[in-house]
């Protein structure tokens, strides 16, 4: 009979298990658990220590405890503490219900609780009323806990949720605020604190009552020596360790790019960036204490940007000197703020030409004042150099060169060039970018600029930067060719330049370095990029507010830090210099012109140039000329004597090269004017790419005037060597003749006004203006 009954029974609990079991499911589905905690961001740096930390939504600190960061030891003391049959029951542990039912039945009141690590994560994720009620929800919740996460995960979400007092929750907060350090660090004597604390929050307070912390903390020590969780050796080690507790300020370093990184990252607990903490606080500290310096002078700002060029990887970030200081704008992040780059796109603009083959390192460029439509740029000392080579033009950043050399290669061509470089403002200004941009008339950031350098740095490729190490290094993309970066390269690492601070010419403090200074219109802005192979970094000296200050120069308000930047981070770097490619070769130049020496060229000098790609151009920096003997006539074929003639060399000059001569007083050989007597008409047109250029008044321009008292307008050309009259008409009709130097003024009337002039060899230029009345 008791067979029979046993085997009725049986399928009966099977059944009923089972229909528990699908119930369970069923409300499973139904009723998902959220395990989605709001915890409080955290930066670390590429070694794991901790940059910065935020409070959460709920304005807790609430920091996330990775699984490798719960050490055996923590683990031990805290599974042994709260629930030592953790590892073994599934949520809930029967035995320990039935026990604390029986004492809360027979004392009539709540004398003992039977919560399993489980069952208190749910009560810190869905806080409830201490109800039997709850107490089954708690149960249901915990058995869902189990199904879906492992131990390990399990006692992880207890670690991050336990309260420590205050706004502190998790042990890795209480960890970080009150010792300063990572759980994984912690000692045994530490650990066991921020165990016992989280039952009794409110007596047991770090900081202001340790002393009674240590008895508590003593107590469970020697409780986990007599159950044998740890050797007694080690704790004895523990009892004698003093207790050093206190509130301590959380992680401050690199706050901009903790914010940026914080919110390009939402809900992302902890985000590894790519900063080397060393290298980080020593450009924090090298940039506050410059600054403090700087403010004698009414420069209350800067911001450094430090990039690996092997990795990519950004390694310092320093937005500005001081994050706390509000009244010199310290929360703007001076690494993506819009600022004008002065100087500091010459290199590229240069590296294009190469890349195009306009020009070598030794080609002549002319600095001569020169009006470009309008637009009269001058150089940074108020000075002109005459013929300079492009090198010299580069390393001095000279102005005009620089314009003269955009004009050539082409404005789009150039803002095509950093639009691919991913520069955001000069994208969106693109169509109204002018030659100006070549100065600074264009807005950039210390992020773009910096990338931009790191091109030099590596062969012409541009990579993507990484903030974060878990940024995926894409290829590069080239940018400009190997050669066109060695031959800037080669340029920017010349010391007998302007832009060398004062102090450091000769001097051991100066790194093995290539270096761009910039230094914008008012003084507002100074830069300073330099890179070698190991490092690039980018420095932005100012004021956030605009404000221009007499003294801000790129050479001697941003490049001293550089050097101190460099010298710190990298001094004695061993990872070699830049080779040249091998598309790189020297051939014998003219010093004179920087062509292929000509018949006429008496000395010779060595330049490099690209293989197949720099154009050939043979030297014409003097040309033949017949003259009578005493050198006062010139011939030409056609009135040439039979006899007594004589060969003479002369310098072939630009017209705006002969105007600056001129105005200068510089002596040069000029071609007598032609014979008088000779009968032969040139023919229009001839040589018409050697026609007057017409400096003033400016083509297509409108011009307002006052009709009762007009002022006079002024007419100037340029003109070649050999010309030595010019004659002016308005209109078609000539006003006067006069020397390809000489200044003629004239009084404009309201009207569109057509303006002529020709050389004495029949060449000619025409422009249109528009005279308005006021």
């Amino acid at each position: 009979m008791i067979s029979i009954t046993k085997r009725l029974l049986r399928p009966l609990w099977i059944k009923l298990a089972g229909g528990l079991l699908l119930v369970f499911l069923l409300l499973d589905i139904l009723f998902p658990f959220n395990t989605r905690i709001d915890y409080s961001p955290i930066i670390t740096a590429a070694d794991g220590t901790i940059l910065h930390t935020f409070l959460n939504r709920q304005d807790k600190w609430r920091l996330y405890a990775e699984l490798p960061e719960i050490t055996p030891n923590l683990r031990k003391a805290i599974v042994y503490k709260e629930d030592r049959f953790f590892f073994y029951h599934p949520g809930i542990n029967p035995l320990a219900l039935f026990r604390a039912a029986g004492k809360n039945l027979f004392s009539g009141r709540r004398t003992s609780g039977a919560s399993t690590i489980t069952m208190q994560v749910v009560r810190l994720l869905e806080p409830r009323q201490r109800t039997y009620s709850s107490k089954l929800f708690e149960a249901f919740r915990a058995l869902q806990l189990e199904l879906h996460y492992s131990k390990d995960e399990i006692l992880q979400l207890y670690l991050n949720l336990i309260p420590y007092g205050s706004n502190i929750e998790g042990l890795k907060s209480a960890s970080l605020l009150y010792f300063g350090k990572q759980p994984k660090l912690l000692s045994l004597a530490e650990i066991t604190t921020l165990t016992i604390i989280p039952n009794r929050p409110s007596s047991l307070r770090l900081g202001t009552r340790n002393a009674y912390v240590v008895q508590e903390r003593n107590r469970w020590l020697r409780r986990f020596e007599q159950a044998g969780v740890f050797d007694s050796s080690v704790i004895a080690d523990a009892l004698e360790e003093p207790l050093t507790a206190r509130r301590r300020k959380a992680p401050r370093q690199a706050p901009h790019l903790a914010l940026r990184l914080s919110k390009e990252n939402p809900g992302m607990p902890i985000v590894q960036a790519t900063i080397r903490p060393a290298v980080q606080a020593a450009a924090e500290q090298l940039v506050q204490n410059y600054v403090n310096r700087m403010r004698a002078l009414n420069i209350h700002n800067a911001a450094v940007l430090i990039i690996n060029n092997q990795t990519m990887n950004v390694e310092a970030y320093v937005g500005s000197a001081d994050f706390a200081n509000a009244l010199d704008g310290g929360q703007v992040d001076g690494v993506r703020a819009v600022r004008s780059p002065g100087s500091a796109l010459k290199p590229m603009l240069y590296a294009l030409a190469f890349d195009k083959g306009l020009i070598t390192p030794k080609s002549k460029l002319n600095d001569v004042p020169t009006n470009f439509g309008g637009y009269e740029p001058g150089n940074y000392d108020q000075r002109f150099n005459g013929a300079v080579t492009a090198e010299f033009a580069l390393a001095n950043s000279l102005n005009i060169p620089a314009v003269k050399l955009l004009k050539e290669v082409g404005t789009p061509a150039f803002t095509g060039l950093l639009q691919k470089a991913a520069f955001t403002t000069i994208q969106k200004q693109s169509k109204d970018l002018g030659l100006s941009m070549i100065l600074g008339g264009c807005g950039v950031t210390l992020e773009e600029m910096t990338r931009l350098f790191t091109v030099f740095a590596n062969e012409g490729q541009l990579k993507s930067i990484n903030l974060t190490a878990s940024a995926s290094q894409a290829a590069g993309t080239p940018l400009i060719s190997p050669e066109a970066a060695f031959l800037v390269t080669n340029t920017l690492t010349q010391i007998t330049r302007p832009d060398l601070p004062n102090n450091f010419d000769n001097s051991y403090h100066l790194p093995r370095i290539a270096w761009k200074t910039g230094t914008s219109y008012g003084r507002r802005d100074a830069w300073s990029i330099g890179y070698n192979r190991h490092y690039t970094v980018g420095i932005w000296v100012g004021n956030f507010s605009g404000e221009g200050v007499p003294e801000l120069s790129g050479a001697n308000t941003a490049t001293p830090l550089l050097f101190q930047i460099f010298n710190t981070i990298d001094y004695n770097s061993p990872k070699g210099w830049f080779l040249p490619p091998k598309s790189i070769a020297s051939r014998a130049i003219c010093p004179e012109s920087g062509a292929v020496p000509g018949e006429f060229c008496t000395s010779w000098a060595v330049d490099y140039y690209i293989m197949g790609v720099t154009r050939y151009q043979r030297c014409q920096h003097q040309k033949t000329v017949f003259t009578n003997p005493a050198g006062t006539l010139s011939y030409c074929a056609h009135c040439l004597p039979d006899s007594g003639s004589v060969q003479r060399l002369y310098p072939n000059l630009s017209p705006e090269l002969i105007a600056y001569y001129q105005l200068k007083r510089i002596p040069y050989a000029a071609i007598p004017v032609h014979n008088p007597a000779c009968e032969r008409i040139f023919e229009p047109g001839a040589d018409q790419h050697m026609a007057p250029f017409i400096a003033s008044p400016n083509d297509r321009s409108e011009y307002f005037v006052d009709p009762k008292a007009p002022a006079d307008m002024q007419l100037s050309c340029q003109a070649s060597n050999e010309v030595r009259a010019v004659y002016w008409y308005l209109n078609d009709k000539l006003y006067r003749k006069a020397r390809p130097t000489e200044a003629v003024f004239f009084k404009p009337r309201p009207g569109a006004l057509k303006i002529s002039c020709a050389d004495d060899r029949g060449r000619h230029a025409d422009i249109q203006i528009l005279i308005k009345s006021l």
